[in-house]
């Protein structure tokens, strides 16, 4: 079978991402716009009877003083992955690319490799011999995904190195961590929750922290939240530009794709969180709180009304998105892998993301110039 790869509508990309099930919020149309530094281009897999049978968002980045390009598929593209003939799906989207100028492309399959339970996490973590969460036993496999992997290397493609998500050093996580909640009621869910959780969600709600959805306008105040937790945590913070431009191209492709939540206590917004849906997978995207009343719980109050609300919306998967592979006591990040470890869900590694030099000279250009950064 050859595949024509060519551009699509939006139209017709939201309309194969809309008959999908389970698809990343990083592969939806308006994600594009999210993101104004890159040239967003839907492409469009078409088998023989022109049927539409794969899709991908793809993110051009311009080289400084150049008209080549960097080529991004954030967790994408949309197509089969376990395909045994995989070079006829990607072969012809290179061509593609490289027509547009691309130098280099970068791909994040989502394809999922392992799993840990949340005992098998805390197992891993008070072990003093594992110091990677990939070292430690999973609690299952995937049987495929190695092969995927293999087929990808010999078509050339290279496993990136972990990067950010800013710039040419784009970059999402490899482990993630999810609580299923297909075929589980909510009373499942919360008895999946571990005793600290449970203790904390009930206490916030005897001390009266309210939970209520925001709109746009609430936005300075979750900024107000996110910067000074950025300063504590210490990442760089985005500017409330981007936050208003999410709430705006989500929203106005589905009216329902982004959410908004306050923690309110006492007069005072104590913690904030975004909630993002596609389909029947919902993720927790980005939470902020002060350092300001912690013990009556804001941060489990602002998490299980999520959970709440997305069990009650159908998804199958509350995904909080990234944690840190890195075990030891010393990564700052531990105690993010400890609180989301709470919830009883699971860790998930996926395959990672691949490069492919389409112009080998300025792929090593550009990594020699990511290396300094």
């Amino acid at each position: 079978m050859t595949f024509r790869v060519q551009p699509i509508t939006r139209a017709q990309h939201l309309a194969f991402v809309s008959a999908r099930p389970s698809v990343s919020h990083l592969q939806i149309p308006s994600w594009g716009d999210v993101k104004p530094d890159w040239r967003a281009e839907s492409l469009g897999w078409f088998d023989e009877d022109g049927r539409l049978v794969g899709a991908g968002l793809v993110l051009l980045r311009p080289l400084p003083r150049l008209r080549r390009y960097l080529a991004y598929l954030p967790e994408g593209p949309l197509i089969d992955w376990f395909a045994p003939d995989l070079e006829r799906w990607l072969r012809p989207m290179l061509a593609q690319l490289k027509s547009w100028g691309a130098f280099s492309v970068k791909m994040g399959p989502p394809v999922v490799v392992r799993r840990w339970s949340a005992d098998a996490v805390k197992a891993a973590i008070a072990d003093p011999g594992v110091r990677r969460l990939g070292e430690a036993e999973a609690t299952s496999y995937e049987p495929l995904a190695e092969g995927v992997a293999d087929r990808l290397r010999r078509m050339g493609w290279r496993r990136a190195a972990a990067g950010g998500e800013e710039g040419f050093a784009a970059g999402q996580p490899r482990y993630v961590f999810q609580v299923p909640f297909a075929g589980r009621s909510l009373e499942d869910v919360h008895g999946g929750l571990n005793q600290q959780w449970r203790r904390n969600v009930k206490k916030a709600e005897k001390a009266g922290v309210k939970v209520v959805p925001g709109g746009p306008e609430d936005l300075p105040v979750f900024y107000g939240l996110y910067t000074e937790t950025a300063e504590r945590d210490r990442f760089t913070p985005r500017p409330l530009s981007y936050f208003r431009r999410m709430w705006t191209a989500l929203n106005s492709e589905h009216p329902d794709r982004m959410r908004l939540y306050l923690a309110h206590h006492d007069g005072e917004v104590l913690a904030a969180a975004t909630m993002l849906t596609v389909g029947d997978h919902v993720w927790y995207s980005y939470g902020a709180s002060t350092a300001r009343r912690r013990e009556v719980q804001p941060n489990n109050a602002v998490q299980w009304r999520m959970m709440s609300d997305a069990h009650r919306l159908g998804a199958s998967v509350y995904d909080l998105r990234g944690i840190t592979d890195t075990l030891e006591e010393s990564d700052h990040l531990l105690g993010l892998l400890r609180f989301k470890v709470g919830t009883g869900g699971q860790a998930v590694e996926y395959l990672g993301e691949w490069d492919f030099p389409l112009n080998r000279l300025l792929h090593r250009t550009l990594e020699f110039y990511l290396a300094r950064r």
